[in-house]
């Protein structure tokens, strides 16, 4: 209990680590912002150039809150990806959310579909392609390791929609589609409004909140099938949850940000390092990192070069010799 106590601490602490760069995050860019006149511009206790409210409301905010969101939900979904299967090289992408949303926005562009078109066809086509993937388990799982199917299942409708949306790319106009494809391909929070954060918001809440509600299940599905069913519960219905929320966070943030690779693979480590392997702990602490992580990332695509750097390219630059150090971590640490 009092391991316990002391790791539920580290949430409050990267909270408010979250919320310092958060606020340096509104003061950096092309316009800088001073403290003094942002403190202004919150509290209303001075003036302040006017170019400062559209700057705020319409880019940093709409910009800073994605990135929270977009890193967390990853986090949160790869950290319980990892707990359900049982391997911390698991990522929220390995049934095929990522290709089935990068096929569904290829898709919407190609047919020159409007911004909410393309959103919804990539969120759909990513939920489509779990789908699918469980399908394909239950049809070929009867025999075999439902855990291993599943794994199996998504590595083949990954590679399909991946073949597809290679198809479309072949076929799209070199001059106009293509460039728009592989652009949003790599990833991007330029474009985020706070309608976007709106739509996606109630979809995220009810794929986040079950997380932690049944994060003490999770616990008890890491340590394997036969010990969750001993305590009574029942492991395919959990999977089952546990998918479907993954997906909906992953697929609603993937839809109006593009792909973006690496988070929710190495940020569930890092939390795990802070926080411990308790999930009840670890789900909010990778939410909180997620969140830190891709402010960071998005304060140097926006401010390194004159040209904005694609998050997508950041993350896996990054991501890499990261992953390296943990691999080599929890080899030693037999996680």
């Amino acid at each position: 209990m009092r391991v316990l106590s002391l790791n539920r601490s580290v949430v409050p602490l990267c909270l408010f680590v979250l919320l310092a760069i958060a606020t340096l995050s509104l003061c950096l860019g092309r316009y800088p912002i001073s403290l003094k006149d942002l403190s202004a511009f919150i509290f209303h206790t001075g003036a302040f150039d006017d170019n400062l409210k559209i700057i705020l409301l319409n880019i940093r905010i709409p910009r800073i809150l994605g990135a929270i969101a977009l890193g967390g939900s990853l986090a949160i979904a790869g950290a319980s990806y990892q707990g359900m299967f049982r391997n911390p090289m698991v990522s929220p992408d390995i049934l095929g959310v990522s290709s089935g949303a990068g096929f569904g926005a290829a898709l919407a562009i190609l047919l020159s579909m409007p911004v909410l078109g393309i959103q919804l066809f990539s969120f759909f086509g990513g939920i489509s392609a779990v789908l699918i993937a469980m399908t394909v388990s239950k049809l070929i799982g009867n025999r075999h390791e439902p855990i291993l199917v599943l794994v199996l299942s998504g590595i083949i409708i990954s590679s399909f929609f991946g073949a597809m949306l290679s198809l479309i790319k072949y076929v799209a106009d070199p001059d106009n589609k293509l460039p728009a494809i592989t652009y949003w391909l790599m990833g991007s929070l330029s474009g985020i409004q706070l309608s976007d954060l709106k739509t996606v918001l109630p979809i995220l809440a009810l794929g986040i909140l079950p997380l932690i509600l049944i994060s003490w299940r999770v616990n008890v599905l890491s340590f394997g099938e036969d010990e969750a069913r001993s305590l009574g519960i029942n492991t395919g219905r959990l999977r089952v949850l546990i998918i479907i929320c993954s997906s909906l966070v992953s697929a609603s943030m993937i839809s109006i940000c593009g792909i973006v690779g690496w988070v929710g693979l190495i940020i569930p480590h890092l939390a795990r390092m802070i926080a411990g392997p308790d999930y009840r702990v670890l789900l909010p602490v990778s939410f909180l990192i997620g969140g830190i992580f891709m402010l960071i990332v998005d304060n140097i695509s926006r401010s390194l070069t004159t040209v904005e750097i694609p998050i997508g390219i950041l993350t896996s630059v990054l991501g890499a010799p990261f992953f390296i150090y943990f691999l080599k971590k929890s080899t030693q640490k037999n996680w």
